[in-house]
């Protein structure tokens, strides 16, 4: 019996290679990179030599980090850029000193059911509201759907990353309201000015700081924030939280979520399926929060 994954949604530009042995193979645009994932405890499927032709990969130096090296073993320059494309998004792939490319493929399945949800709404835009929002995919790709957008990221550089993606879309620079706050406070403040939203997208890390040295820990914070967003919800709205790299299951974020409100609740895993196989690679977790009006 297979655990529970949410739907698969490919991304146009993207491909999951192989993976094993501690690493992942991925195409980015017309790139290929190698990564660590501590999930991939098996064996991986392609030979070694297809392995070696990667443009690029992350070595480690220690859990803050590492460096990128090109097909040569050379270091590559820190400005080195190009794009990976959705429909007509454009995605601005940067690779980070964390590994980190500046998107994460496993998050089309909520992409794309947050444009699904798009459609049930006649008359004036839908709100949406993105929390620890980074480099702006799950924005971006709501803006062209049609959504009302509020990016919230603690990080200067996450926002002008998502400046950059925004206008390489063909949206212009600021397509969006974007906030450089901390979630946990604007959230709180937007509860108290009677806010509301008709989806919230909440991708919390384990630990981070606000502008202003604001102290995030999943642990103490989570709650918090979760009852916050709840009560901005719309009659008719979508909240999805998802996770990485935390000690705590589905089922744990169902219970946290599902004692806020009477709408639907779904939990479970997100995944990449390698390129011409039936193999899946966790990617983290994800509950779902459902409403709809009364008819």
């Amino acid at each position: 019996m297979l655990p529970q994954v949410f739907p698969i949604a490919p991304l146009e530009d993207y491909r999951l290679l192989d993976s094993g042995g501690g690493q992942k193979l991925e195409r980015f645009g017309g790139r290929v990179l190698v990564r660590p994932d501590p999930q991939t405890l098996w064996h991986p499927r392609l030979a070694q030599e297809l392995w070696d032709l990667a443009d690029y990969r992350f070595v480690r130096e220690s859990d803050r980090g590492g460096h990128w090296l090109d097909r040569q073993g050379r270091r590559i320059p820190k400005e080195l850029s190009w794009t990976c494309k959705d429909g007509a998004a454009r995605f601005i792939i940067r690779p980070t000193n964390f590994k980190h490319v500046g998107l994460f493929p496993e998050q089309a399945t909520n992409w794309r059911r947050v444009a699904e949800f798009a459609g049930g709404f006649s008359g004036g835009k839908p709100s949406l509201l993105n929390l620890f929002g980074y480099t702006g995919a799950a924005s971006i790709l709501a803006c062209q759907a049609g959504y009302e957008v509020t990016h919230v990221d603690a990080s200067r550089q996450a926002l002008n990353w998502v400046s950059d993606n925004a206008q390489a879309s063909g949206l212009g620079d600021r397509p969006m309201r974007l906030l450089l706050e901390d979630a946990l406070s604007f959230v709180q403040r937007e509860a108290r000015r009677g806010s509301r939203y008709n989806v919230v997208l909440l991708d919390p890390p384990h630990y981070g700081r606000g502008p202003k040295g604001q102290k995030w820990q999943l642990e103490t914070g989570l709650a918090p924030l979760l009852e916050s967003a709840m009560s901005l919800l719309e009659d008719r709205a979508l909240l999805i939280l998802s996770t990485y790299a935390v000690g705590y299951s589905p089922l744990a974020f169902a219970n946290l979520m599902g004692q806020y409100g009477d709408g639907t609740v779904s939990a479970g895993e997100l995944a990449l399926q390698e390129h011409e196989s039936e193999r899946l690679l966790p990617a983290g977790f994800c509950t779902h929060y459902l409403t709809l009006p009364a008819s």
